[in-house]
């Protein structure tokens, strides 16, 4: 068996129809749960515009920023567009229902990365994520499970986020830039790693401040170029959105034999993109300085929407509304068969639908805005993956006594993952979406599984945050009013506040 042949086995594995109906229905009993936590965008938007920072943690809007950045990447453009290549138009619908959904679960998987954070030994910085509280949850009640899961999930992330999927990102940025401008795959490949080698040895603060220059007005020109593309194509809205229904239902015939494909890539690029459930969201939402952690819950939720509902949406409508993508029936084997129109059979599903959309309308300019935009965007989201794998490193190795002995780790995790950038910006496109697709899929298999066992946590904030907020206070949180253990650093801060009054070190509001 080639490698080739074994990165897809592996997928169908990882991503079988059972695994996907799990993540869909664990966002819809969530959705219950919580009360359609995910309604409640003013909670959302008080946050971002109120967020504290301090010495050794990042304000909400810092935190969105880099949680957004991770999001926000390769997944939104060729994403997306292999999506609809492979699942339909129908694919986009059901991305749209893992983001609805799945802003529920980023909830749940959130705000207990706030509620079992801690402070890294060496930095100060505020450390969290499914690790964390993974082991803390119940260590009262199953000690060694709890750590053995923990351990599990947070070698799962390091590799991951080190090996398996930057080299997504690398290779989709090296290949826009190569059509774009014929630049050397491995040119891109040495810019990669000098800038990343920049950003990543700053540490978190760094990386928070990078992701709140860039990501806000990358995603905001992406966003704007759709909607020229949009308003161009007005008349074809109709059209776009009844093939995207269409598609998800079967209510065509020639939709029928692949709705259960529209499904699975919907589900599967949904959650490669949102990462809702995925477990990389609460890792962001630890680094946040907050009174209470389901504050930080609840702007985590909020990005789930904004990548997909705004960039994800963007991307689907350029190439729905440009004919990049139509179906036609084969006759001969008698089932729904996908025909990239326009720009020829020969292009392989990805960035390329994009860039021929535009094409469309601003001729010549296609490639150069898809390779900008992608030079951004996946840019930032290697940057968040490197902060992912750090966490998760300094997770596994905090008992170590030697600071010496642990920073060598950390300079070795950056050595990693400058070489895996630099691999993928030179392989194949095939191979690097193949692999990245099992990290996504382990870690969300994972962390969907732990969060539905330690749910309760996150429900008794939740309502501990609606009662304080219902007798018009701003909601301060001490773990030991309601019965959750594991929580010291929430423990601390409670007696803090009760002794000082406040936090020195915090700032309010935001700056």
């Amino acid at each position: 068996m080639s490698f080739a042949e074994l990165v897809d086995a592996t997928n169908g594995v990882v991503w079988s129809i059972p695994r996907v109906g799990l993540c869909l229905l664990a966002g819809l009993y969530f959705t219950v749960r919580t009360g359609a936590v995910q309604v409640s965008l003013p909670d959302m938007i008080a946050q971002l515009r109120d967020g504290e920072k301090s010495a050794n943690g990042t304000s909400s809007f810092q935190s969105l920023m880099m949680s957004l950045a991770n999001r926000v990447g390769m997944g939104n453009i060729g994403g997306v567009a292999t999506a609809i290549a492979f699942g339909g138009a129908g694919a986009v619908f059901w991305m749209w229902t893992v983001a609805l959904l799945g802003a529920a679960t980023s909830f749940v998987e959130c705000t207990p990365g706030q509620i079992y954070k801690e402070q890294d030994p060496d930095t100060g910085e505020y450390r969290g994520g499914p690790a964390y509280y993974f082991e803390k949850a119940y260590a009262h009640k199953a000690k060694t499970l709890s750590l053995v899961y923990a351990i599990a999930f947070a070698v799962v992330t390091v590799f991951a986020m080190s090996f398996f999927l930057p080299g997504v990102q690398a290779n989709g940025m090296a290949s826009a830039m190569n059509s774009a401008w014929g630049l050397p795959t491995r040119v891109t490949a040495i810019g990669i790693v000098i800038a990343m080698s920049f950003i990543v040895v700053g540490g978190v603060k760094r990386i928070a401040t990078f992701a709140a220059l860039v990501v806000p007005p990358m995603a905001i020109l992406y966003i704007l170029a759709s909607r020229v593309v949009f308003f161009v194509n007005f008349d074809q809205i109709g059209q776009v959105f009844g093939e995207i229904f269409a598609g998800a239902f079967g209510t065509h015939a020639v939709y029928g034999a692949i709705i259960g494909l529209a499904i699975k890539w919907g589900v599967q690029r949904g959650i490669y993109s949102n990462e809702a459930g995925q477990g990389t969201g609460p890792h962001h939402a630890a680094a946040a300085e907050v009174s209470h952690p389901a504050k930080q819950g609840f702007v985590q939720a909020f990005s789930v929407y904004i990548d997909t509902l705004f960039v994800c949406t963007a991307t689907a409508f350029i190439i729905l509304s440009t004919d990049m993508y139509t179906v036609f029936k084969d006759e001969e084997f008698g089932s729904a068969t996908h025909y990239v129109g326009k720009i020829g059979t020969d292009v392989e599903p990805g960035p390329g639908f994009v860039r021929a959309g535009f094409d469309t309308r601003a001729p010549g300019l296609g490639s150069s805005f898809v390779a900008l935009a992608l030079a951004f965007f996946a840019f930032t989201t290697m940057i968040a993956y490197y902060y992912m794998a750090e966490v998760n490193l300094s997770y596994l190795t905090r008992k170590i006594s030697s600071g010496v002995v642990r920073r060598g780790m950390i300079r070795g995790l950056q050595l990693l993952i400058l070489c895996s950038v630099a691999y993928g910006a030179v392989t194949t496109a095939g191979s690097a979406w193949g692999l990245g697709d099992i990290g996504v899929g382990t870690m969300a298999r994972l962390n969907i599984v732990g969060i539905l066992a330690l749910q309760v946590p996150a429900l008794k904030a939740l309502k501990d945050y609606r009662a304080q907020k219902k007798q018009g206070l701003d909601p301060q949180f001490d773990p030991r009013d309601l019965d959750i253990r594991g929580a010291d650093f929430w423990v601390g801060r409670a007696d803090a506040r009760v002794t000082h009054g406040a936090l020195d070190e915090r700032v309010s509001p935001r700056e």
